[in-house]
């Protein structure tokens, strides 16, 4: 590319550019209705075939995982609220002991 093909690719564009603005509405001194131009479009890139079979063991072992979670999130509750059933029977017997001190 020389410097001739250059100047002339840039004034096609600084005269496409005057042809726009001269077109286009305006509001608020900018264009109105110009989207963004993309100047690098990804393209998708095709997905490889995935087998069936593979796909379900995935999801079983998904489904597994997320029992077992939830499992473990149930005894984690129970765990606390044999935590908080302790930890209130503390308090009764510590207000039993000192009755005239203030706990929170």
């Amino acid at each position: 590319m020389d410097a001739t093909s250059t100047a002339s690719t840039n004034l096609s564009r600084i005269r496409t550019i005057e042809i726009v603005e001269s077109s286009v509405p305006k509001k608020k001194g900018r264009l109105v209705s110009l989207g963004r131009r993309a100047r690098s479009v990804p393209l998708s890139a095709p997905q490889p075939c995935v087998d069936p079979e593979v796909l379900m063991d995935q999801l079983k072992d998904k489904d597994d995982r997320i029992a077992a979670l939830e499992q473990k999130m149930a005894d984690q509750e129970v765990g606390w609220e044999a935590t908080r059933k302790q930890n209130e029977q503390m308090m009764e017997m510590m207000k039993r002991m000192y009755p005239n001190e203030q706990f929170s």
